[in-house]
This record gives C-alpha cells, sequence and structure tokens, in this order.
C-alpha cells in the first residue's frame, strides 16, 4: 500500500475506475467479439460452402475459371484446385481460441467434407483445404474476413482514455497535495526556529481551516515565548540586584574563614542562576541563521582546548545550513563540558550521514549505565550525588543540550564508545 496521501488518493481512485473498465473488457469479449467471430466464422464457411457446390455442379474448366475470377472479386477468395493431391492433416477437433473454434463449428456445419484450416499462412491470409475425390481445393483468404477491426479500436479507446483520466487525475491530486506538503512544510521549519515568512493558506477548505489553526498556534506560541522572556528578563534583573549587593557587602568585610565561605555561596548562587536561567529561556529571541556547522564546531572546541581539555577534532565534510547559532554553541559546550569533566581525552568526529549531519562526542571517561541514560536528560538530574557543584553541576547540561537539539528537529543520543566510555551522538535533519 502507499503510504503518501497522494498515492493513496490515486489508488482511491483508480481502482474503481480500473475495475469499470475490466468489466467492460469481460462483457466486451462475452458479448460482443464472441458475436461478431461468429458471424464472420459463418459469412467464410458460407463462402468456402458455396464455390465446393458451384464446383461439384460444374467441374469442366471453363466454370472453373469463372469461380476463379469471381471468387476473387467479389468474396477476396483465391481458389486452386490441386489434382489428385490428399490432406496431409485434418482438423478433426476445435483448436484453441475463440476464432478457431468458431470457424471450425461453421465449418462443420455447412462443408461436411474433410477439411484444414490454417490461420497463420502469413501476416495477413489464411487457408482452408478441403478434401474432393479428385484433389484438394485450396481456398486462401485475407486474415480480416475473421478479425475485426472494432476489437482493436475498442482496446485503443480504452487504454487511451485510461491513461488521459488517469493523467488528469495525478495532476488534480498533486494539485489538492501540494498545499498539505507546504503545510508540513512550514509546521517543520516553524519547528526548527526557521522563519516561515510567506506561507499563506491555500487548497480545500479542510486544508486551509488546519492552515489557518497552524498559523493562529504560531502566534500564539510566539506571544508566549515573548512574554515568557520578558519575564525571565525581569527576574533575572531582581535576582542578580541582591546578590551584587551582597557580593559588595562582603568585599568590603575583612577576610575570614566565614566571610570567604559566604564569597563562595554567592558565587555558587550566581553560577546557579544562570544555569536556571539559560534552561528555561532556552532558545527565545534567537533567529535561525545559514551557519557553517564545521566552523562553529572547530571555534568551540579550540575553546575548550585553551580551557584545557584535550580533544581530538575530525570534520569529514562541512556543511551550511539554518540553525540558531548560539543555542547550538551551548548544545556543544555542555556536552564537551560534561566529557572534561568525568574523561580525560575527547574525540570528536562531524559529518553527513545520510538525510543527517551527525556530531560524535567520545570519551574515555567511566560511561553511563544504561539504565540511566535517559534519567541525564531530565532537569536537574546528576549522576554525581552530593550536591557540590564544584564535581556534579548543576544538572541542566544534558537537558539543555537535548532541548537545543530537538530545537533544531534533531536530537541527542547516548551509548557506549569503543573505547569503554561515552558515546554521545548529536544529530541534525538537514533542512530542504
Amino acid at each position: 500500500m502507499p503510504t503518501g496521501l497522494l498515492g493513496r488518493s490515486l489508488l482511491i481512485l483508480m481502482t474503481p475506475m480500473l475495475l469499470l473498465q475490466i468489466v467492460t473488457v469481460l462483457i466486451f469479449f462475452e458479448r460482443h467479439w464472441d458475436t461478431v467471430a461468429r458471424q464472420l466464422s459463418r459469412g467464410l464457411a458460407g463462402d468456402v460452402a458455396y464455390v465446393i457446390d458451384y464446383l461439384n455442379e460444374y467441374p469442366d474448366e471453363d466454370h472453373y475459371r469463372s469461380l476463379q475470377h469471381s471468387a476473387r472479386a467479389h468474396m477476396q477468395l483465391d481458389i486452386v484446385f490441386e489434382p489428385n493431391e490428399i490432406l496431409g492433416e485434418q482438423t478433426l477437433d476445435p483448436p484453441l481460441g475463440l476464432v478457431s473454434e468458431e470457424l471450425f463449428v461453421a465449418l462443420s456445419e455447412r462443408v461436411q467434407r474433410p477439411f484444414y484450416f490454417n490461420l497463420d499462412l502469413d501476416n495477413r491470409r489464411l487457408e482452408i483445404r478441403v478434401q474432393f475425390k479428385e484433389g484438394v481445393l485450396s481456398i486462401v483468404a485475407p486474415r480480416k474476413r475473421l478479425y475485426s477491426s472494432t476489437t482493436y479500436i475498442f482496446f485503443m479507446w480504452i487504454a487511451g482514455s485510461a491513461l488521459i483520466l488517469y493523467g488528469v487525475a495525478v495532476i488534480f491530486m498533486r494539485n489538492q497535495v501540494r498545499p498539505i506538503r507546504r503545510l508540513a512544510k512550514a509546521a517543520d521549519q516553524f519547528g526548527r526556529g526557521v522563519e516561515v515568512g510567506d506561507f499563506k493558506p491555500e487548497g480545500a477548505a479542510e486544508v486551509r481551516m488546519a492552515a489557518t489553526s497552524f498559523m493562529s498556534m504560531r502566534d500564539r506560541i510566539a506571544r508566549h515565548l515573548s512574554q515568557r522572556t520578558a519575564l525571565l528578563a525581569g527576574v533575572s534583573h531582581d535576582l542578580r540586584t541582591p546578590l551584587t549587593r551582597m557580593k559588595l557587602e562582603l568585599a568590603m568585610q575583612q577576610s575570614s574563614p566565614g566571610v570567604d565561605a559566604l564569597k563562595q555561596d554567592v558565587i555558587d548562587m550566581e553560577r546557579m542562576v544562570d544555569a536556571y536561567l539559560a534552561f528555561a529561556r532556552g532558545e527565545e529571541g534567537e533567529k535561525a541563521e545559514t551557519t557553517d556547522i564545521g566552523k562553529l564546531l572547530t571555534d568551540q572546541v579550540g575553546e575548550a582546548l585553551r580551557d584545557g581539555q584535550q580533544i581530538d577534532l575530525h570534520i569529514e565534510d562541512s556543511l551550511e545550513m539554518d540553525v540558531r547559532p548560539q543555542s547550538l554553541r551551548r548544545c556543544i559546550s555542555n556536552i564537551m563540558s560534561n566529557a572534561g569533566r568525568y574523561a580525560n581525552n575527547l574525540s570528536v568526529r562531524a559529518g553527513r550521514r545520510g538525510q543527517d549531519y551527525e556530531i560524535v562526542f567520545d570519551d574515555d571517561g567511566p560511561g553511563i549505565p544504561a539504565e540511566k541514560r535517559e534519567e541525564v536528560f531530565k532537569p536537574f538530574y546528576r549522576l554525581e550525588e552530593s550536591r557540590n557543584q564544584a564535581t556534579g553541576g548543576v544538572g541542566l547540561g544534558m537537558t539543555i543540550a537535548r532541548d537545543s537539539a530537538r530545537g533544531h528537529g534533531g536530537d541527542v543520543y547516548l551509548e557506549d564508545a569503543p573505547g569503554g566510555g561515552l558515546r554521545v551522538r548529536l544529530v541534525l535533519p538537514i533542512g530542504n
């Protein structure tokens, strides 16, 4: 069964048409062609019987020549009498085929002599041989005496009309399916953050209704994201203001174990606030841009190398894609930061894989048990059970990475690395 709407719609349209044509052809064979074949066979057999009766009545040479001329002129028959000849073979049973069977029945009824016929003498002629006492009478007739051209004309009309109707159906159905494909493409672009500028409702009433609903949903989501961004900006300002005052007050205090501990707590709180806001803010406000993925990855690896990480980078082929660059940088940075926290070496490979662009991160760390790999994508989940920010982080790195990947239509997968550590696969679909 076809999986696409176009294929299924054409199947629904063409199946009844095909069944109708099959029934029509069967009725034609059963009625029309059978009747025509019977009448034509009887007509030819009647002419053969007339020739036989004439020769029996007037066996002399002059009448034989007159019969030859009349048969050729009026009945399209070429007759030749072969004296002292005997039939090499005789048609005793009806051959296979509707025309052959009808001709056998007609000759058996009218000739009543041993006979043999060959319908394939050549492309245009057939031969009927009849046994006489004095020899064999050979009668050659054109094949059109038995085959009606209406049969082939009928088939040509059936096949031609079918092709025309099928072509019209394909054109109309493609025009009906095209708006649905545009709606699907617009929804996919909106999900990946690509600006959908020239989209407008078109097509059938139901498709227009779905397109209008999509545009209303898009506007509602955009308003919601805008309001949430404004709210988060206010929360960020409100949280940072007291933290800044606390930092100033602590900076004016003399150094002591208690003051130093409070300073570290304020730094941890500031880092946690930044992480929480980055997770909550996600990708709002950033527009998709055509970005060289290889260059972006090279820049992020360069920053990690300056921070002291050991990274081996290999880019098989770069690619320009429409992505949110800051969001993708945050995704790659979080993956490499997690690897740098638990592993000594990291290998990064990037390249096209079919319809996707794939970035693979292999580290030599302890890895993650298979049963906990989905857990690490939950917000604030940490494999390191202590609440020490220096050893376990906030628990949002992989959550932000997957949210960013899925916001681009891709995903992040965790697997076993060939060297025994953890493999992280970042998959990004290549847009059309």
